[in-house]
């Protein structure tokens, strides 16, 4: 899992409350049994004039002018502005990859539905709680200044705005560890490599017929 430290990036803003799983990424592209491959079609049904299906090349499609991350001054966002309740609906871990296959590194909003939040943290993307009128505020001054970037600084738990006004966030502090360091629930797991090993060799050297059954 790729490490969170320090962010900066440009703001794309998604002003929509309660947008479910099923809009960041919809039903159709869960068939794949692969992780990868789910930011092409991250909030396809918005982002597109007709159906997607999976396979289909993005290429031969028809954008929608008017959705957000199709305008120009939005291309290359990183980091996501969002409403109330995002990430909403059904479990599908396919959401937090499809934002992150995309691009984006990073999401603020007001709140978010639980499952959603927990699964941002165990794929690298940080999720983050700001209040009502410091998200009016983010949504007015990204209206107002095109190119509006962000910085996000894990370690000191900031949003850093571009004249230098600074946002407090809260991370719980294992979360915030996973994320520094880069580990997801496997990479917590080798950090300990050496001791299974070990364990596995004892083990064997004691009921050696263990190596012989199935």
């Amino acid at each position: 899992m790729q490490k969170f430290t320090v962010h900066k990036g440009l703001v794309a803003p998604m002003d929509r409350e309660n947008v479910d799983t099923d809009a960041i990424i919809p039903k159709q592209f869960l068939k794949s049994i692969r992780k990868t491959g789910f930011g092409q079609n991250l909030f396809d049904a918005w982002r597109y004039l007709d159906p997607g299906e999976p396979g289909k090349d993005p290429a031969s499609r028809k954008p929608n002018p008017d959705f957000v991350l199709n305008q120009p001054r939005y291309q290359g966002a990183s980091i996501l502005l969002a409403r109330k309740n995002f990430g909403c609906g059904s479990s599908r871990e396919h959401a937090p990859w499809a934002l992150d296959q995309y691009g984006f590194r990073c999401v603020i909003a007001p709140s978010f539905a639980d499952i959603f939040f927990n699964n941002c943290f165990k794929n690298g993307l940080l999720p983050i709680v700001l209040g009502d009128s410091q998200v009016d505020r983010l949504f007015n001054e990204v209206a107002a200044f095109p190119g509006y970037q962000l910085t996000v600084d894990l370690e000191r738990q900031v949003v850093v705005l571009p004249q230098g006004d600074e946002m407090a966030f809260d991370v719980q502090p294992f979360r915030r560890y996973c994320l520094l360091n880069g580990f997801d629930d496997i990479g917590l797991t080798l950090r300990h490599a050496d001791k299974i090993k070990a364990f596995e060799a004892e083990r064997l050297a004691t009921k050696p017929w263990l190596a012989h059954t199935l």
